[in-house]
């Protein structure tokens, strides 16, 4: 006996219009973002984008006496570098304050207005920085007269800045410069030793 064929009386539904532009639309805004993303790969190639750092470039320890009475008075000059490399954007620099401190004692902040740094080029900040006399503890004293006799004071300088440029047309980017180190001198003669102080990665 012959197998019986069967028949679908059902006529087969066709796909709703809604779902074809659906794809439509996912279709077109995936291919807008790779090429996007292939644009800005091809842009970070050719303008080669430099982050701006800022850098202590020198100091002098002007003045510091400490009295019997455990007193601390001192001036120091330092001089802050805001370095921009790269040759088409400029970098604006906002929220810079930085903090000297002796000992754990904050001695001074060193704070600038915002400043703008042109293409592949640098501003200079002079800070010359005195302080009201400031009560020690005996252990501060102490380790202050004890560097006085060596020869040897070591200040912490802590702080960053907020710096945004643009990375041609494609992008603005805004970037935390931190900077935390330490600045040594020679007290009999205010002379600083050279050592690295930047926000710039090694």
């Amino acid at each position: 006996m012959a197998p019986k064929t069967k028949f679908s009386t059902h006529r087969e539904r066709a796909t709703n219009p809604l779902v074809w532009c659906a794809a439509i639309i996912c279709t077109i805004l995936t291919v807008a973002v790779i090429i996007a993303g292939i644009v800005t790969f091809i842009g970070y190639l050719v303008i080669h984008p430099r982050v701006p750092y800022v850098s202590v470039m020198d100091a002098h320890l002007d003045h510091i006496q400490i009295d019997y009475a455990g007193i601390l008075e001192i001036q120091v000059t330092i001089l802050i570098r805001a370095q921009n490399g790269n040759e088409k954007a400029h970098a604006s620099f906002s929220d810079s304050s930085y903090s000297l401190s002796l000992n754990g004692e904050v001695v001074a902040q060193l704070v600038a207005p915002p400043f703008e740094v042109g293409k592949n080029s640098s501003v200079d900040f002079n800070y010359v920085v005195p302080s009201s006399p400031i009560p020690l503890r005996p252990d501060q004293a102490e380790d202050v007269d004890t560097g006085l006799k060596k020869d040897l004071i070591t200040f912490d300088l802590k702080g960053s800045t907020w710096v945004r440029w643009r990375i041609g047309h494609l992008a603005s980017v805004r970037f935390l410069c931190r900077l935390e180190c330490r600045l040594r001198f020679h007290p009999l003669n205010g002379t600083y030793i050279p050592s690295r102080c930047s926000s710039k990665a090694k």
